[in-house]
């Protein structure tokens, strides 16, 4: 999960981020790897977390060879192990611990993919991320990303979001944000763990979240000759930004 200046924010939750992103990515999964159809590489996959997006990228663009870029080093620690127990994915996938904005990325990538990561680039950064998308994407290349709720920056009531049993302990995800500014809110999380039903451990942290919305997305990317499309079920938010002649 990207930001170009931040501190590990997922340091102390990164072992029940990656268990709650399964179930999600079983869904984002198949819409990806249709928004992939037809790139060559390489790839780039930006804020890989655990790695969850980097299989499917791997399985939807066979041979391809595909950049992770992840700056959580507990998260990524997640990601080097799930990549080291495949020996295809050993040739194919390269981590690289910097931000988007300063790693030494393909001169030409085939795709770059931002899944559930955009929220962490403030305004200046996205536009950076935008310009770096229209001079270095190959010909026919594109980006994909979803927005995620909310659009904008709104109060969101405390939410359980996952709940997931490993043998007999339990764990549950629960999020709510608060608005920080005008196109910012911060979420509070809060992770608990039950030992037969019994709270055994909690945990509370909280990570800023950049708000964008489809029509700011497009006056975005539209300023350095970029378009940007629907793809996959609405419910998921999910874009391709492309010049247009994808």
């Amino acid at each position: 999960m990207e930001r170009t200046s931040m501190a590990d924010e997922y340091e102390r939750s990164a072992e029940f981020v990656d268990l709650m992103l399964a179930a999600p990515w079983r869904g984002l999964g198949p819409p990806l790897a249709e928004a992939l159809r037809g790139v060559t590489g390489p790839i780039v996959d930006v804020g890989a977390g655990g790695g969850h997006g980097t299989r499917v990228i791997a399985e939807a663009v066979a041979g391809a060879e595909i950049v992770a870029v992840e700056p959580s080093t507990a998260l990524r620690s997640v990601l080097l192990a799930r990549v080291g127990e495949s020996a295809e994915l050993r040739e194919r996938v390269t981590v690289l611990p910097e931000h988007l904005l300063s790693a030494a990325l393909p001169p030409r990538p085939g795709a770059v993919v931002l899944m559930n990561v955009i929220g962490h680039f403030d305004p200046a950064d996205r536009q950076a991320a935008w310009a770096m998308l229209a001079d270095r994407l190959a010909p026919g290349g594109r980006a994909v990303l979803n927005l995620q709720p909310p659009a904008e920056p709104a109060a969101v009531p405390e939410t359980r979001f996952a709940d997931v049993r490993i043998g007999r302990r339990r764990y549950e995800g629960w999020g709510r944000a608060e608005p920080a500014g005008p196109d910012r809110i911060v979420w509070h999380m809060t992770y608990r763990t039950y030992q037969d039903d019994r709270l055994a451990d909690e945990l509370k942290t909280h990570y800023d979240w950049w708000v964008l919305d489809e029509r700011r997305l497009k006056e975005e990317v539209g300023r350095h000759g970029l378009v940007q499309h629907r793809t996959g079920p609405d419910e998921l938010g999910m874009h391709v930004i492309d010049r247009g002649d994808a």
